[in-house]
């Protein structure tokens, strides 16, 4: 395949909210045309039609969306037409289903937080689904772990490491199967739920450092595989590599580090984490792989 030059306002990509509207940009340079449905148009009974940009890249915008309202891109090559959560999705109905627009402000107050320095960090390693969740069968959830803080302040950390949270498939995971890098696990809570977590940490003077999983995606309930209907040798298409590159231990799907979306796409997520979350730290994962 050939390389395609990257937009100037790919910053842009995934959904923005404004008056009464949403503005939406999606990265599918092998389509031949992308619309978007959700709540706002009724879904499949009045579809908006994006129009198509630089770099592969398609942009429109959709009156009377609201905060709350689900969607998806419908994207469409040849006689082929897929149905696709958005890559840059901040919350997902689940694994498996629609992206939600949602308003990304947050009151944090006087959030003035400073990490120690590395060499007195004391970590305490957590993983959500896990830690003080109500039973058995019930994953924990963000709002869960924000109600032990004064336990864990007790016991001497200073910080705590979340194991990933991205949405992965099902509700109960290790995290390290990422499904929707950017979208906040909504087993846990979604995105809200970790941004009061990281307030009331840092109101008990307790950094968050987050696990990231970089060196592939998936494999499962992965939207991102061969997302605008192109690919090479059976394998994930604009996303991933497409020959012997693109394997993994835990699946076909390392991202292609070669491609300056790819890269763009990966830098921006771990920013958002960064910016969006207040998050104080990033631990990426398996970095031999």
């Amino acid at each position: 395949m050939s390389q395609t030059a990257v937009a100037t306002d790919r910053r842009q990509l995934g959904a923005e909210l404004i008056d009464n509207a949403a503005q939406f940009g999606v990265w599918a340079p092998h389509a031949d045309s992308v619309a978007v449905i959700g709540d706002f148009t009724g879904w499949d009974e009045n579809p908006v039609e994006l129009s198509p940009g630089a770099g592969g890249c398609w942009w429109g915008e959709a009156a009377g969306a609201q905060p709350g309202d689900g969607y998806l891109f419908v994207v469409r090559r040849g006689d082929e037409s897929y149905r696709r959560i958005d890559p840059c999705a901040y919350e997902v109905s689940n694994s498996v289903g629609h992206a939600i627009l949602r308003d990304r402000t947050f009151d944090w107050g006087e959030d003035t937080y400073q990490l120690p320095d590395h060499n007195k960090l004391v970590i305490y390693e957590l993983h959500v689904g896990t830690f003080n969740r109500p039973s058995e069968d019930s994953p924990g959830c963000l709002d869960a772990v924000a109600d032990k803080l004064d336990y864990l302040q007790s016991i001497g950390i200073n910080a705590i490491q979340l194991m990933p949270l991205a949405e992965f498939a099902g509700d109960i995971s290790w995290g390290y199967n990422p499904a929707h890098p950017y979208a906040v696990e909504s087993a846990y809570g979604g995105p809200d739920a970790l941004k009061r977590l990281v307030k009331a940490a840092h109101e008990h003077g307790i950094g968050v450092i987050l696990d990231v999983v970089y060196n592939h995606f998936g494999p499962s309930d992965l939207d991102l595989w061969q997302f605008d209907g192109w690919s090479e040798n059976g394998k994930g298409g604009i996303y991933f590599y497409n020959d012997w590159r693109s394997e993994t231990p835990w699946g076909d799907t390392r991202p292609d580090y070669g491609r300056e979306e790819v890269r763009e796409y990966i830098h921006r997520n771990a920013l958002t984490w960064l910016r969006d979350f207040h998050v104080d730290g990033l631990r990426y994962d398996m970095t031999l792989f």
